[in-house]
């Protein structure tokens, strides 16, 4: 480990705990920066499908916390969004429950009673929300992948920067509850348990064709569809490729369409990859070189990558490698053992690909080739900051004012490695990345499906940038 990573490590470690101590004079009174008068952070809620409502729900639990407006582009789910809070609220003794609905995101991000927002929309919109939510001064909760492509990620990074708002990734594998597997294991792995690190397999589920030809549809009247579209290129409505009409439980079509989503190199393996780069000391730099083929789906409604084979190189020595054949969760080897994790029968939504229904015994989330390796840690190891909950991590670091423990540094990396993995899956050739530059190195194609042009100009987050005087490059 470096002397700079290490040095990061060790800050947001002791940062990542002092959220707890400031926590009981925000509830006799103290009032600070970006909290609301009357002492519960004000949040609204926009993208109010499947995710939406974990999301929801999950910010809802805490008393910290306090949903006050949902915004959806389809009427049927803010409906639903606003009933789902105000049955939540009436279930806590509460008989007037004020919730504001709202079909664009920028009357929202307007509101100066606003504190944060959740960004649960589809990939291709979460930057242009986020990046304009920030500039407001909301702070910020962003489902993962943070944003769709490379250029997005880094102008997010900065309009966060500037603005001094704290943004949590939604890498919930980040923190304790459920997921019990990934912090202990990649503990271990970083304070050496392994020996020398050498290669970490990846398995991240796979997508599979849907059947269905591409067929355009009537649009639905409750879906403004245009403005779903947003930055990405215009086409027919099918609801195979939005979300569908009668169900919140079902995969979202949009997870499976390239225009909107890359697929599962980015939608599971911004969460992998992300615990990766974590555990091998990386988490604020990328992968060097990488090789990656894949299969994309044909003549099919949806359009992203099947199969699939990735091998990225990082500095340290290590090769991170993905693989559809791969078990999902990550197997850390080293020169003195192995040792594995995932999230085994827990899943996000029920829908979730290729995650076990149970385990068996023999074969739970956490394994190793000596159970030595994920023995306890004595006095003096390396931890990652405190989070028993991914949503309270996020509500206590806005009253601390620190960073969670998913802040948008490392969530862009994250991202930058899961994107250039897919822009070498698209050009099927290897690729140089140059990590501290966040370009390709003497790859020009590459390098310009680092960002995609916008449909057009109101959707544009470059636009969004320069108006508010910050750079985009």
């Amino acid at each position: 480990m470096n002397k700079q990573t290490r040095r990061h490590f060790l800050k947001t470690s002791l940062v990542g705990g002092a959220g707890l101590a400031v926590l009981p004079g925000l509830l006799t009174g103290c009032r600070t920066p970006g909290m609301s008068a009357n002492r519960r952070i004000q949040i609204a809620q926009i993208g109010c499908g499947r995710e939406g409502r974990v999301d929801m729900d999950g910010v809802m639990a805490h008393p910290l916390g306090r949903v006050i407006a949902v915004c959806d582009l389809d009427s049927k789910r803010a409906a639903a969004a606003r009933d789902r809070v105000v049955e939540f609220y009436k279930g806590k003794g509460e008989s007037d429950v004020s919730l504001q609905v709202y079909h664009d995101y920028r009357d929202v991000v307007a509101r100066p009673d606003i504190d944060a927002v959740v960004v649960s929309t589809p990939d291709h919109w979460h930057a242009l929300v986020a990046i304009e939510a920030a500039l407001a001064g909301k702070h910020l909760y962003v489902q993962k992948p943070v944003t769709y492509d490379i250029a997005e990620a880094i102008a997010l990074r900065k309009a966060v920067r500037a603005k001094k708002v704290i943004l949590q990734a939604g890498s919930q594998q980040r923190s304790e509850h459920p997921f019990v597997a990934f912090r202990p294991v990649s503990e271990a792995v970083r304070n050496g348990r392994l020996g020398k690190l050498h290669t970490i397999r990846i398995g991240i589920g796979l997508d599979k064709p849907s059947g269905n030809a591409p067929a355009p549809m009537v649009v639905p009247a409750n879906l403004d569809y245009e403005r779903w579209l947003g930055p990405a290129p215009d086409q027919p409505y099918m609801e195979g490729r939005v979300h569908p009409q009668d169900s919140f439980t079902a995969r979202p079509g949009w997870i499976t369409t390239e225009d909107f989503g890359l697929g599962m190199i980015t939608n599971w393996g911004a969460h992998h990859v992300d615990i990766a780069q974590w555990a091998m000391g990386m988490e604020l730099s990328g992968p060097t070189h990488i090789d990656a083929h894949a299969d994309f789906m044909t003549n099919d409604v949806w359009t992203v990558h099947t199969h699939y084979h990735v091998e990225m190189l990082y500095a340290n020595g290590v090769q991170v490698i993905l693989d559809d054949k791969y078990e999902t969760g990550l197997r850390f080897e080293g020169s003195e053992g192995w040792a594995f994790c995932t999230r085994g029968a827990v899943r996000v939504t029920a829908s979730d690909p290729n995650v076990p229904e149970a385990n068996d015994p023999n074969q739970g989330p956490m394994r190793a080739s000596d159970p030595k390796i994920l023995s306890s840690l004595g006095l003096g190891a390396m931890r990652w900051p405190a989070s028993s909950n991914h949503y309270l991590n996020w509500l206590q670091s806005i009253v601390a004012r620190h960073d969670p423990v998913a802040p948008v540094d490392q969530a862009v990396r994250s991202l930058e490695a899961c994107a250039a993995a897919w822009i070498g899956m698209k050009l099927e050739r290897k690729l140089t990345w140059n990590p501290e530059k966040e370009i390709f190195i003497g790859d020009y194609e590459a390098n310009a499906m680092r960002e995609r042009k916008a449909r057009a100009p109101r959707y544009d987050f470059r636009r969004v940038m320069q108006q508010a005087g910050l750079s985009t490059t």
